[in-house]
């Protein structure tokens, strides 16, 4: 079978949503207007911390597919200015998140326990204000939430090869300036900055995905332990500094592409390894040159730049059962699938989701019901569930 990305369509239930004349739809759903519908219609479970799981109206997979959202609808009401990273929510709540993300990805360990005929995986995309709210490829809620999503392996493996030239499938490899230009020192700064003893740096070129060949040419960290490491606090602090590290490494770089000699910014997480690694290494230096040098001559390039740090950070389980981390090195599309080699298509067709829709939401229930008895939340009753137990209606 050729390996390749793949492309899949997925139905969904058409959404009774109208925006607004004159507002773009990925405005609107920053609202706090569009934020009480979704949960109304599709929340599950929500707790003190503003945590929020909700089925996702336009989905991913309709074999499993649900997300936790860090909800500040209410509270914030700047979409700009609201939380869009792990790093940026205050440790209460975090703890409460991570204790959230291990239950439900040791769920969907679970209850899909072959690698060869479910793709399991949980992640988050950068939601920071890189880009005008209007332009494409922006969040359509730019508020902190988790994916976690199961694909059946057998539609990957029956689907059509995506076009590999897709934008969103231009994380890695050749495309990526990370990994073209600064492979090295990347992966140094990683290692050398970062205080890791449940992840290991997988080098093993099988901890890709046989059938799409992704992640590509990103560093990836096995997770030591696997589910039973997710139980370990230790665990959580390790995968935030990757993202730390990412951040560091991802800032410093731009702030040399836009201001020549620049120094360390006053609130980097690793400022030592900054100076010792990347500010004396001239790989680092001298792309920082070349993105600049473009720049100043060519609008076009200088304005698709992200000047702050856009990232996919996700934890997947590779075809050996492993359970691995990864982030993405400079993120251009918005899907955390993409990040894997499966591209998605919605379609809106009711019959078909609503096909799918009973096991699916069993399953989230069943789900829910392990969060409520871990005291993680309570349910929230919709048109199609209860507030508590698996009476889905």
């Amino acid at each position: 079978m050729q390996t390749g990305p793949r492309e899949i369509m997925t139905p969904f239930r058409p959404i009774p949503l109208e925006v607004p004349e004159g507002m773009a739809p990925n405005e609107f759903f920053n609202s706090a207007e569009n934020l009480n519908d979704l949960v109304h219609n599709n929340g599950l479970l929500t707790n003190p911390e503003g945590l929020l799981m909700y089925r996702k109206a336009l989905g991913h997979s309709n074999v499993f597919d649900t997300s936790i959202i860090y909800n500040t609808s209410q509270s914030v009401l700047n979409p700009l200015g609201r939380p869009v990273r792990r790093t940026q929510v205050p440790p209460q709540t975090r703890n409460v998140w991570n204790r959230m993300n291990q239950i439900m990805i040791e769920y969907m360990v679970e209850k899909f326990p072959d690698p060869a005929e479910a793709l399991v995986l949980a992640g988050e995309a950068s939601l920071d204000a890189t880009w005008p709210l209007t332009s494409p490829g922006v969040p359509s809620i730019r508020m902190l939430h988790n994916h976690f999503i199961v694909f059946d392996m057998d539609q990957l493996r029956n689907a059509e090869l995506a076009d590999p030239s897709n934008p969103n499938l231009t994380d890695g490899g050749q495309h990526s300036l990370f990994e073209e230009h600064m492979h090295d020192v990347y992966r140094q700064f990683f290692n050398e900055a970062l205080d890791l003893d449940i992840l290991a740096v997988n080098n093993d070129p099988r901890g890709r995905l046989e059938l799409t060949g992704y992640p590509q040419g990103l560093p990836c960290w096995e997770i030591s332990g696997g589910v039973e490491a997710l139980k370990d606090p230790r665990f959580w602090k390790e995968y935030d500094y990757l993202l730390k590290g990412f951040i560091d490494f991802y800032r410093t770089f731009f702030s040399q592409v836009s201001t020549r000699n620049a120094p360390i910014q006053k609130d980097s997480y690793f400022p030592d390894a900054i100076e010792n690694i990347l500010l004396f290494n001239n790989d680092f230096l001298k792309t920082a040159k070349t993105v600049r040098d473009r720049c100043i001559k060519d609008a076009k390039y200088a304005n698709s730049i992200r000047w702050a740090p856009a990232f996919k950070q996700l934890i997947y389980r590779n075809d050996s059962g492993k359970l691995v981390a990864t982030i993405s090195q400079n993120s251009i599309g918005n899907a955390i699938t993409e990040l894997l080699g499966v591209v998605v298509k919605r379609e809106p067709d009711a019959a078909a989701y609503e096909k799918a829709e009973p096991a699916l939401v069993e399953k989230l229930l069943e789900v829910r019901q392990r969060l409520i008895e871990a005291d993680l939340g309570e349910g929230i009753e919709t048109e199609y569930w209860g507030a508590s137990g698996v009476d889905a209606r």
